[in-house]
């Protein structure tokens, strides 16, 4: 029988996942400043976000299947300690090609949020797995929407090797806090690591409603990166041709989808996670209707922004409870499955939202993310009473 957590330790693990995944993005402010100080062309710096996402992704396909195997307090333990050590890395690094390589490492350590979540949702009281998933990825959402302003205030305040190991040392406290309160029971799992990462491809194929997750959370990520960089370039661009700082405010329309999601918990345990993302992704899709209205009003845009964040925020912590729910003894391999392939397709979108946004225009651009979200809100509801 698993143990449930701790007292408090739903609220450590979600501090853990938003204090490690803000590394993937601390950094970003302070590019140039490192270029300037690395006297390497700013091009290649610009690598180092590219960096962390290709760590976080390998972390995600062969560390998050190690919640399977290994104790709670040691697996975070030990993560949390590669991401102090490699962010240290970062802040001696003497040249591009070494922060690179620590950025690799604190990609891949930073994973260490998917693995909060999973042992959040398996380790939950029973009737309260929903809560548990949604507050840590409250933490995470946090740590997202924080990390660039406390990257950038810490940068202009100490400079970004200092900056660097004050992240630094959050981690080593998190690993002494993971040490000390989460649980100390190894998972029972019937077969080795190396036989869990072979068996992870075929889980697609076995389980019919990890492919539906997979394809719902995809097209709201998808739209989620589409219209997020479309807006920035958009922004940025005449007629509206806003400095970097006002763009960034916009960014701060994001806590609502913070707000929401201790009641997307609650709501995923009472009504079931279908329930909630049907409404999350009609939420998120007034949001962007009201988006591709056209950026003239502010208040409109940062409005039309929280309902768009809000949703796709409350619909991703209820998707991964869906996940997890599949069976909780292999959470980490089937949330593996699921995060490798839902952050793919966002990278998709990624990728498009520039030629979409230079081809279609904002308004267009705005209504093919509305098309994707309208999408995943009819797949949400396909399937079984079993699917909840």
């Amino acid at each position: 029988m698993t143990r449930p957590l701790p007292r408090g330790g739903t609220v450590l693990l979600a501090a853990i996942a938003g204090t490690a995944i803000a590394n993937n993005y601390a950094v970003q402010p302070a590019l140039a400043a490192v270029a300037a100080d690395l006297d390497a062309p700013l091009p290649l710096i610009d690598l180092v976000p590219t960096a962390a996402l290709t760590g976080c992704m390998t972390g995600f396909a062969l560390l998050l299947p190690l919640a399977d195997h290994l104790a709670p307090n040691r697996l975070v333990t030990a993560q949390l300690t590669a991401l102090a050590a490699g962010l240290a890395l970062a802040a001696a690094a003497p040249d591009a090609g070494v922060l690179l390589a620590a950025y690799l490492v604190i990609g891949a350590a930073a994973s260490v949020a998917a693995q909060a979540g999973s042992i959040a949702g398996r380790h939950a009281a029973p009737g309260r797995g929903g809560r548990g998933v949604a507050t840590v990825a409250a933490g995470l959402s946090a740590g997202i929407l924080l990390s660039r302003l406390a990257g950038g205030a810490l940068t202009e305040l100490l400079g970004w090797r200092r900056m660097l190991l004050v992240f630094a040392a959050l981690a080593l406290l998190g690993a002494l806090a993971a040490a000390a309160f989460l649980p100390r029971q190894r998972p029972h799992s019937g077969r080795g690591y190396r036989a869990t990462l072979a068996a992870l491809p075929p889980l697609l194929r076995h389980h019919p409603r990890l492919r539906r997750a997979v394809a719902t959370g995809g097209l709201w990520y998808f739209a989620f990166n589409v219209t997020w960089v479309a807006l920035v370039l958009a922004l940025a661009r005449p007629p509206h041709s806003l400095a970097p700082a006002a763009i960034g405010l916009y960014s701060l329309a994001g806590l609502l989808g913070f707000a929401v999601l201790p009641l997307t918990g609650r709501l995923s345990d009472r009504y079931g996670s279908r329930a909630v993302i049907t409404v999350a992704m009609l939420t998120a899709a007034s949001g962007t209707a009201l988006l591709a209205t056209g950026l003239n009003t502010p208040p409109v845009t940062a409005l039309g922004l929280a309902l768009f964040d809000a949703g796709c925020f409350a619909a991703q912590a209820a998707n991964q409870s869906r996940v997890i729910a599949l069976d909780p003894h292999r959470s980490g391999s089937l949330s593996s499955v699921y995060l490798v392939c839902y952050f793919a397709i966002g990278a998709v979108g990624t990728a498009l939202a520039a030629p979409l946004l230079n081809a279609l225009g904002w308004q267009r651009t705005a209504l093919t993310a509305l098309t994707a979200l309208l999408i995943a809100a009819a797949l949400g509801r396909t399937g079984g009473r079993g699917t909840r």
